[in-house]
């Protein structure tokens, strides 16, 4: 069943879980979050990138998702625009069957950025359409150490900004960011503010930036070839101090791509005279759905999609 975030997440923060926002970038990661959403009977949001959509094809994506939802008419789900970075890409996406969008004006500044967000929540109205916005840089903790300007977000500009824009959703940066290589050091999450976004903030709360880079994942693309020395995540307990403080929905991206990157290596490596695409990419596949069960259960969304 295609639904919109606002639907799924209202009923997330009211619940005290999060639902989680997978990136897809071609056939067997959809499939790998689909399965996974039914067999945990979880809601789920497929998200796409800009640069997903511009290498699978808008048509592709929509086709694709909306044939996922058609035939597990019991699970909710939307399709959402992961990182619209300006109007036109968003109003696309809108256009050609996106339930849900989020336009990231935090390259902007404050007054900027609600501009933008707001002309895409009007926009989006009209088609019955969710708005996600950010406010605040996802950046590592060792360039926030440098910089002179506090990339996080402000909880009281952060009321002023959802007042004023009407949006659904607010994704907040309290120190996580995005990629493989979170932190050198300790992690160290700002829950404190966090809490102060939580209440003065009436809608629900995204965090970005939050793969786990869990261990097992890095291992086996180590094993084959991958290079990843220092790659590392956030651990769990804060996505569970993170859910407990409000935050309804988390974006997954680079542990599906680590899962994916390490299976493809293994078969490639283990198995040289395989050149059927079904045998390479279907255990990577596999190791997806893994990715996704764990995260399923650790947001507390599995047997949520009753």
């Amino acid at each position: 069943m295609l639904v919109t975030n606002k639907e799924v997440l209202s009923v997330a923060s009211a619940g005290g879980y999060a639902v989680g926002a997978f990136n897809i970038n071609n056939m067997e990661i959809l499939q790998a979050i689909i399965e996974t959403a039914k067999e945990e009977k979880s809601p789920i949001i497929v998200s796409a990138s800009p640069s997903a959509v511009k290498y699978a094809g808008l048509d592709y994506l929509v086709a694709m998702v909306k044939a996922a939802a058609k035939t597990n008419p019991d699970i909710p789900m939307t399709l959402h625009l992961d990182h619209g970075k300006d109007i036109e890409t968003a109003q696309m996406c809108i256009n050609g069957g996106f339930t849900s969008v989020m336009i990231d004006g935090s390259h902007l500044d404050f007054e900027g950025n609600i501009a933008m967000t707001k002309h895409v929540v009007e926009i989006a109205r009209s088609k019955g359409v969710s708005v996600e916005a950010e406010l605040g840089k996802l950046v590592s903790q060792e360039a926030t150490a440098q910089g002179a300007e506090d990339p996080y977000t402000d909880p009281d500009n952060a009321k002023e900004f959802v007042d004023r824009t009407g949006v659904d959703s607010l994704a907040v940066a309290i120190g996580t960011s995005h990629g493989a290589y979170k932190f050198k050091g300790d992690v160290k999450l700002d829950f404190d503010r966090l809490k102060d976004i939580r209440r003065k903030v009436n809608v629900p709360l995204v965090l970005h930036g939050a793969s786990g880079v869990p261990s097992w994942i890095v291992e086996k693309a180590t094993k084959y070839g991958a290079e990843l020395s220092g790659a590392k995540g956030i651990p769990d307990k804060h996505i569970k101090c993170a859910i407990s403080l409000g935050i309804a929905k988390i974006n997954i991206d680079t542990d599906l791509r680590l899962a994916f990157t390490g299976s493809v290596r293994e078969v490639l490596v283990t198995s040289p005279k395989v050149y059927d695409p079904r045998k390479i990419l279907g255990p990577a596949k596999e190791n997806m759905k893994r990715v996704v069960q764990e995260k399923m259960r650790l947001f507390g969304s599995s047997g949520k999609a009753v």
